[in-house]
């Protein structure tokens, strides 16, 4: 196994802050000879509102994605405040240049490169989705970062019946003319385009922190554009589920077991995408 703690302002200077905990599968047979064995990577985005990172939608995910052969890496993006869009968005995009740029050191295929995000952490990946062909523009500095498919798990997508206080800390400290200008691309299926790539999206019908709305939203506009996508709606379920195990979801009262499907039905969409077949 590797383990691997990444301070990316150290990498990327032009950041606040972010870190990166790598977490990769070492080759799996006696020769010890690697040769061209690779993995898809997978980059997983916790939520909590922009305003704390949920320590239950870090770990918890990456061991889920690593059983089913991916390479995985946690975010732990700057929140709170002082920090602003597009931070988050910086992060993220240097995150995921960094597995391209270190492919070889973890085993990872570079054109298989994915991520997973939940709630506020779902719509940080969706803005990389929807923004990754502008991050030099915002940054000076041109990252490799477009990802080859998304996974979002009950985002946060829109203002308009949205999660507003992730909105209140994604946006803090702009003026209402700049915040309105900008609800044009944080408001994700408003800024979809042709460059977007696939997405896997879930969400519950009962949410009531994030409606899922938010979810058929960005599944429609995917659908406007023709990209590839496939959207869950489970009948019954409060907000932030995670891996919908009963490890990290006490005294449940709805169907953990029906839910919890969508890890390896995410798994089986991201791997449309991929050249290694376990």
């Amino acid at each position: 196994m590797i383990l691997k703690k990444v301070d990316l302002k150290a990498e990327y200077p032009f950041l606040q802050g972010g870190e990166l905990d790598c977490i990769a599968a070492d080759y799996p047979f006696d020769n010890g000879d690697k040769g061209d064995w690779k993995r898809p990577a997978l980059v997983v985005v916790p939520g909590g509102g922009y305003g704390m990172v949920s320590k239950r939608e870090g770990e918890p995910i990456a061991h889920a994605f690593l059983a089913k052969g991916f390479q995985v890496f946690i975010l732990t993006y700057l929140v709170g405040e002082d920090v602003r869009y597009p931070e988050h968005l910086t992060e993220l995009a240097a995150a995921v240049d960094f597995v391209k740029k270190h492919s070889e050191e973890f085993s990872v295929n570079p054109k298989e490169v994915f991520a997973v995000g939940f709630s506020a952490g779902g719509h940080l990946v969706g803005n990389l989705c929807v923004e990754h062909q502008n991050i030099l523009q915002k940054t000076g500095v041109a990252l490799d970062c477009k990802l080859t498919a998304a996974g979002l798990s009950y985002p946060v997508v829109s203002r308009v019946n949205g999660h507003v206080s992730s909105y209140d800390f994604l946006l803090n400290g702009y003026t209402d003319e700049a915040k309105e200008e900008l609800y044009k691309t944080v408001n994700l299926n408003e800024a979809v385009n042709e460059q977007t790539p696939p997405a896997f999206i879930w969400a519950t019908a009962t949410d009531g922190a994030v409606p899922a709305d938010n979810a058929i939203r960005y599944a429609l506009a995917l659908a406007k554009k023709k990209i590839d996508y496939e959207l869950h709606v489970y009948p019954d379920g409060v907000h932030g589920l995670s891996t919908a195990s009963e490890e990290v979801n006490l005294n449940p009262h709805w169907d953990l077991k029906r839910i919890s499907r969508w890890v390896e039905d995410c798994s089986i969409f991201f791997h449309r995408y991929t050249e290694e077949k376990y």
